[in-house]
C-alpha cells in the first residue's frame, strides 16, 4: 500500500486521493444535526428562535431546523436548489452588519477560522455561533491564538464517525470523518467545556 493511501485511511490529513469540491460544499448529514439538537436539549441549552445559515449549501441543515421551529435565514455564495434567501459571499466586509440570533452552519473548511471569526463579530452578546467542524479542527499553532481569542464554550464531540457528502451525492463522494460541533457564546470566558454525543 502506498504512503499517500494508507494517510487518507487513517484520516491524519485534510487531502484525499480525489480533487476537493471546488466551493467545498460537503453536504452534512441530517442525523448528525439531530443527534447534537437532542443532546442540548438534554444539556438543557436552547438555541435562538432564530438561525442564520449562513453556507446553507442545498439547504440540508436549514431544513431541519426549520421543521423543529426556528426561523432561518440561509445564505451561500451559490444558490443550490433553491436553498438560499440571498447569495452572500461570507468571505466579504459584513462589517454593518449585526444579527440578532445565532449562527449555525457547517462551513467551508478551508475558510472556517474566518467564518467563525467573522460569524463571532457579527453576532450580538450572548448569542451562539455554532460550527460543525473536523475534530482536527482542534490542531494548530494558528488556531490556537483563535481559540486563545474566542475560546469556544463547548465542544460537543460526535463518538462515532460521521457521513458528509460531496455536492451531497449520497451515492458516491461519502466520507466518514471524527467530527464535533463546536459552540461560540459571544462574551464567553472560560475553558471549553467538553461533551459527547
Amino acid at each position: 500500500m502506498r504512503k499517500d493511501n494508507m494517510v487518507w485511511i487513517l484520516g491524519s490529513t485534510a487531502h484525499s486521493i480525489e480533487e476537493r469540491e471546488q466551493l467545498d460544499f460537503y453536504a452534512t448529514d441530517p442525523n448528525s444535526l439531530s443527534l447534537f439538537l437532542s443532546k442540548l436539549r438534554e444539556d438543557d441549552i436552547a438555541l435562538d428562535q432564530c438561525i442564520w445559515e449562513i453556507a446553507c449549501g442545498d439547504g440540508a441543515i436549514a431544513n431541519h431546523l426549520k421543521e423543529i421551529g426556528h426561523t432561518v435565514w440561509c445564505t451561500d455564495i451559490v444558490n443550490r436548489s433553491n436553498a438560499c434567501d440571498a447569495i452572500l459571499d461570507f468571505t466579504k466586509d459584513l462589517s454593518a452588519l449585526t444579527f440578532y440570533g445565532d449562527i449555525l452552519t457547517n462551513p467551508p473548511y478551508k475558510h472556517a477560522q474566518l467564518f467563525i471569526e467573522k460569524s463571532i463579530d457579527l453576532v450580538s452578546e450572548g448569542s451562539m455561533v455554532i460550527m460543525y467542524l473536523r475534530l482536527q479542527f482542534l490542531e494548530g499553532k494558528k488556531r490556537r491564538d483563535l481559540f486563545e481569542k474566542y475560546p469556544p464554550k463547548y465542544v460537543y464531540v460526535h463518538t462515532a464517525r460521521q457521513m458528509t457528502y460531496k455536492n451531497n451525492d449520497k451515492t458516491t463522494n461519502a466520507s466518514a470523518v471524527c467530527f464535533a460541533w463546536f459552540i461560540w457564546e459571544k462574551g464567553f470566558t472560560g475553558d471549553p467545556s467538553l461533551r459527547w454525543i
